[in-house]
C-alpha cells in the first residue's frame, strides 16, 4: 500500500489537468463537436433537398430509341397485302 500503481498516477494526472489546465477547455471542445455534428447533419439535409429539387425540375429521361413494335393487327394487315399481291 505504500506505492502507487500506474493507474493511480494517471487518475491524479487527469484530475490535475482538468482542475488547472482544462476546466474550460473540455466544455468548449464538446460544444464545438456538437456544432460540427449539427452542421454536418444540416449539410446532408440541404444536399438531399437540392437533389430532390434538381430531379423535379430536370427533363424526363428519354428512352432509348428503337424500332417501332408491330402490333398483331399490323402483322395481319401486312400478311393480307402479301397474300393479295402474290395471287
Amino acid at each position: 500500500m505504500g506505492t502507487f500503481s500506474v493507474w493511480h498516477w494517471l487518475i491524479v494526472l487527469v484530475v490535475v489537468l482538468v482542475l488547472f489546465g482544462g476546466g474550460g477547455k473540455i466544455p468548449k471542445l464538446m460544444r464545438d463537436m456538437g456544432q460540427g455534428v449539427n452542421a454536418f447533419k444540416k449539410g446532408l439535409k440541404e444536399e438531399d433537398k437540392d437533389k430532390a429539387k434538381a430531379e423535379a425540375t430536370s427533363e424526363p429521361k428519354k428512352v432509348a430509341e428503337s424500332e417501332p413494335v408491330e402490333t398483331t393487327a399490323a402483322r395481319v394487315a401486312e400478311k393480307e397485302k402479301d397474300a393479295a399481291a402474290s395471287s
